[in-house]
């Protein structure tokens, strides 16, 4: 469980970047960059809750899908650097304002980091610790969040390593991304939760429907059915895709009701509890502003 960050091997990208003097294929360097750390109110119920999440912004990304929401952070482009001491104290600062959870958004290509920084806090911090991710995540990763991460929230956007490959230029995520989550529940066990139906420990399993992408959802979630008990796992279904400027062919529309109804009468099948989305989810109006607050 080493990290290198002049040879970074550390995703499952492996780019080998010198990230003391460059960024990597995450578009990160050395030092943490987060772009806002603050309450947050639109993640699943018993994450948000009424007091809201703890949400830290990582810059950056190592996967880099191209229809990404929140490419203004994805890309590098917007954030501050910080220290672990500036983290610790962003993760007191969320406490005191009530969060029900630290939840940290895209902390992939800062594990290490992350690790040293909060796991002298994590049994004083007095709320639960979420990492929210991809899924495209190296063992060496997961390694780094186990022991640290009371919870996952973990996608799980393609089935396919056609599609993987043509929206984010990563044919192997399928399988990275199952290997992953298979980790994370072997970490977590069942989910567990609080009086108030709060999550304390477990794992999210997220899956965004894309539009023209039904038969492939579809499959994703029976191979979700086969590899892990309905219990094991939460599923949050969404609908929320909205079509960034310049998208093509399938990707340049909403997902319609019957995709998504489709995709959600099979995992209602199949026996997955959790969340679902109407569609009129499906907008840009629930992204913060990545304005270094609380940074």
């Amino acid at each position: 469980m080493t990290y290198h960050p002049e040879h970074c091997t550390l995703c499952p990208r492996r780019c080998g970047a010198d990230r003391t003097k460059r960024v990597g294929f995450c578009k990160s360097g050395e030092r943490m960059k987060v772009a806002r750390a603050a309450l947050h109110f639109y993640e699943e119920p018993c994450i948000s809750g009424k007091e809201g999440s703890g949400t830290v912004f990582f810059s950056g990304c190592s996967l880099g899908c191209v229809f990404c929401q929140n490419r203004e952070i994805s890309r590098g482009d917007i954030g501050k650097e910080i220290t672990g001491e500036d983290l610790v104290r962003i993760a007191l600062s969320l406490k005191e304002q009530g969060a029900n959870n630290l939840n940290l958004v895209t902390p992939d290509h800062y594990a290490q980091e992350i690790r040293s920084a909060l796991l002298p806090l994590k049994d004083s911090l007095g709320m639960p610790i979420a990492v929210n991710t991809s899924s495209y995540l190296s063992p060496e990763q997961l390694s780094y969040f186990e022991g640290l991460a009371h919870i996952y929230i973990a996608d799980f956007k393609f089935f396919s390593s056609e599609t993987a490959k043509n929206y984010a230029s990563a044919p192997d995520y399928p399988r990275v991304c199952l290997n992953a989550i298979t980790e994370m529940v072997r970490q977590k066990g069942k989910p567990v939760y609080d009086g108030r139906g709060m999550m304390q420990s477990g794992v999210i399993v997220r899956h965004l429907v894309l539009p023209g992408a039904r038969k492939e959802s579809i499959a994703l979630l029976q191979e979700l059915s086969r590899r892990f008990a309905p219990d094991h796992i939460v599923l949050s279904l969404m609908s929320q895709y909205t079509p960034p400027a310049g998208m093509t062919g399938h990707l340049s529309r909403r997902v319609t009701t019957f995709e998504y109804k489709s995709v959600m009468d099979v995992a209602e099948s199949l026996g997955f509890s959790g969340y679902f989305q109407d569609r009129s989810s499906a907008s840009d109006s629930y992204l913060p502003d990545f304005d270094l607050t609380g940074v």
